[in-house]
């Protein structure tokens, strides 16, 4: 994708960006999930997610804040640890990037969705009581992707989630 900087914003032509949109539908669509329905307001957000990667070398939530710590917004990185608990809950992703099958075929309205990541505080007490110190009676490692809950049990976490495509950095030991 070509993108254009001026005066340090991120400009990027609707080529480029119909371009970005349909390959992610396309990604999104073979993994069972639905992009929203109304096509101008997700691409406003796919703008801010290039944004946000263009800024912080990864594509952040277009709608939390990114603190520039890569380590410290993985679960915010799109799609977000919270996508399938919100889809779940309450038909959509907190920013209405992701929708439910209900909710595309107007089944369900869209409503407003809570904040689900916890606070700086609470995820820094979270991290100190994870389960990276359980020992298990098993010789090979179980790891689970934080976005959709996939496990798989091998020496190291796969170099992509085979469900939904998040990184080998957004994989956790769970046993």
């Amino acid at each position: 994708m070509n993108k254009i900087l001026i005066n340090d914003l991120l400009v990027v032509g609707d080529e480029e960006l119909n371009q970005y949109y349909m390959e992610l539908k396309k990604q999104v669509e073979s993994a069972g999930y639905h992009l929203n329905p109304d096509v101008e307001f997700t691409k406003s957000l796919l703008k801010n997610i290039i944004f946000n990667d263009n800024r912080y070398g990864y594509e952040a939530c277009p709608c939390r804040l990114a603190v520039n710590d890569k380590a410290e917004d993985l679960d915010i990185i799109c799609p977000c640890f919270y996508r399938d608990p919100d889809l779940d809950e309450y038909g959509a992703c907190y920013c209405g990037l992701y929708v439910s099958g209900e909710i595309l075929n107007g089944e369900k309205k869209l409503k407003p969705i809570p904040e689900r990541r916890p606070s700086s505080e609470d995820r820094e007490k979270l991290k100190t009581n994870s389960v990276n110190g359980i020992i298990s009676s098993s010789s090979i490692p179980i790891w689970r992707c934080r976005v959709c809950g996939y496990l798989c049990a091998r020496g190291e976490p796969p170099e992509i989630c085979p469900i939904c495509k998040a990184e080998k950095e957004r994989f956790e030991q769970f046993i």
